[in-house]
């Protein structure tokens, strides 16, 4: 009895897990107050990353561009925006890339120097160094096709560098559906 209550209990709790992994990115998002969205109901692509001209064009990887058109389009489709067939409502423009991150640290990096509450001690001469880290983000933008004027955009923090096939997807399908959660409607 109390095993199966117990492996209930992990059940649920992986149940819970689960759900709260789709919505632990956090989203930016603007919309143009001006403008509304509600008129987009086909949609042209402003553009392709490989169009990109410069040291950036060879780091692109064309298979994730396309592994996020593929998320873009799918979640266009479940909010009834579909592609064009002749002229589009709207142009979709998107961005997926990464950047190396260095965070706290002082000037020279490492130097903290005085008194004062750090850490949960006091103490002199602290070393706090800088944190290194890759900051990956997935953008997405929606226009107005005849003015071109923006009219929403998103961008949730999530890294695809190094990832590859399946993973990849995931993680693309992972972070246009966060960004999805803020379609104006």
């Amino acid at each position: 009895m109390i095993k199966q209550i117990f492996c209930s209990g992990v059940v649920a709790f992986a149940a819970i897990g689960a759900m709260t992994a789709c919505t632990s990115l956090r989203v930016r998002s603007d919309v143009n107050s001006n403008l509304s969205a509600s008129g987009c109901h086909t949609y042209a692509w402003a553009g392709s990353l490989r169009d990109v001209s410069g040291p950036l064009r060879n780091i692109v990887n064309p298979l994730n561009e396309s592994r996020l058109r593929s998320a873009i389009a799918a979640n266009l489709a479940t909010k009834g925006v579909q592609p064009a067939t002749a002229e589009a409502d709207c142009l979709i423009g998107y961005g997926i890339g990464s950047q190396t991150v260095v965070d706290g640290g002082f000037y020279p990096y490492g130097w903290d120097g005085g008194w004062g509450w750090r850490h949960g001690y006091v103490g002199a001469w602290d070393w706090d160094g800088p944190y290194v880290y890759r900051q990956g983000i997935v953008g997405v933008d929606l226009y107005d096709a005849k003015s071109r004027q923006p009219l929403w955009h998103a961008v949730v923090d999530q890294n695809v560098s190094g990832l590859t096939g399946k993973d990849a997807d995931n993680k693309i399908k992972e972070a246009v559906a966060a960004i999805f959660t803020k379609y104006p409607s």
